[in-house]
């Protein structure tokens, strides 16, 4: 893998213009070769009237010195969408799905600290929806990793990948709800000028229907962020989250919780399902 040093984070607009006038020429398939780059942005320095945006929509208390265990995806975030909008990403940008995500936290992140930050494509693999692609992100301090995120992307289309067994696609029973939230319209608008993902699946209802929903749909990283925030992350420790389901917006949603694990609703849909503790895995 190669190292390339980036002097600036990547201004999102163009990438994301570039990502999405290549997406129709891109033919997805589990098989294909992909970037075998690791882009490096050194010496970053939080945006703390960003950060307070992100905070406020996400529902995280403000003014605190420590990052939200979800904040360095975002910081992260316009690297991985450079790497994925190059014409060696054989995924098509536009239309991609955030399906999971797994985070290690090995230490408090003051907000005012200078980070390293790393983004990388682990691998393609087949999805029975189509072709699923791993993006890593590392944040270091020195040599030290002090934060760490795998996320899976789908990329949905025809496949002979055999569909799961029915025992694993049985949902669970219900966590204790905790409370009913109904989200407005504008939450994708928000979360976007927050974090900087703009994609049109989350900002109005004509952009959502191009790609197949009847309305915008909620980020899976601010459904993410927004149930860490009432089920109190640590911050030192393991996330693990699953998006099931998309959320239309407007929408009413119940949030659930009991012991190390949460889930987000809507009447008996599962949107979003995870688990959080504060021991500390090596593992991804």
């Amino acid at each position: 893998m190669t190292d390339v040093v980036l002097r600036r984070s990547p201004a999102l607009a163009p990438v994301l213009a570039r990502g999405a006038l290549l997406s129709p020429f891109k033919r997805p398939r589990p098989d294909a070769g992909f970037p075998r780059t690791r882009l490096v942005l050194p010496d970053l320095r939080v945006d703390l009237a960003r950060l307070a945006a992100y905070e406020r929509v996400c529902g995280f208390a403000t003014g605190d010195d420590a990052l939200p265990v979800t904040y360095p995806h975002v910081l992260g975030f316009p690297l991985a969408m450079r790497l994925m909008s190059g014409r060696d990403f054989p995924l098509p940008l536009l239309g991609l799905v955030h399906t999971s995500i797994g985070i290690t936290q090995h230490r408090p992140l003051p907000a005012t600290g200078t980070y390293e930050l790393s983004v990388y494509v682990a691998e393609l693999a087949p999805h029975r929806r189509g072709t699923e692609a791993t993006v890593v992100t590392e944040a270091r301090v020195g040599p030290d990793v002090v934060w760490e995120s795998s996320s899976t992307y789908l990329a949905r289309h025809r496949t002979t990948t055999a569909p799961e067994p029915a025992a694993e696609r049985r949902e669970q029973a219900p966590l204790p709800p905790l409370a009913e939230w109904r989200l407005a319209g504008d939450i994708g608008r928000r979360y976007a000028a927050a974090s900087g993902d703009r994609n049109p699946i989350h900002l109005h209802p004509l952009t959502a229907r191009l790609f197949g929903f009847p309305r915008a749909i909620a980020h899976g990283m601010w459904t993410v962020a927004r149930c860490l925030a009432a089920h109190g992350a640590p911050q030192a420790g393991v996330v693990r989250a699953e998006f099931r389901a998309p959320v239309l917006l407007p929408g009413t949603v119940t949030y659930g919780a009991e012991g190390d694990r949460f889930e987000l609703r809507g009447g008996e849909r599962l949107h979003v399902s995870g688990v959080v503790n504060s021991r500390v895995s090596d593992g991804r």
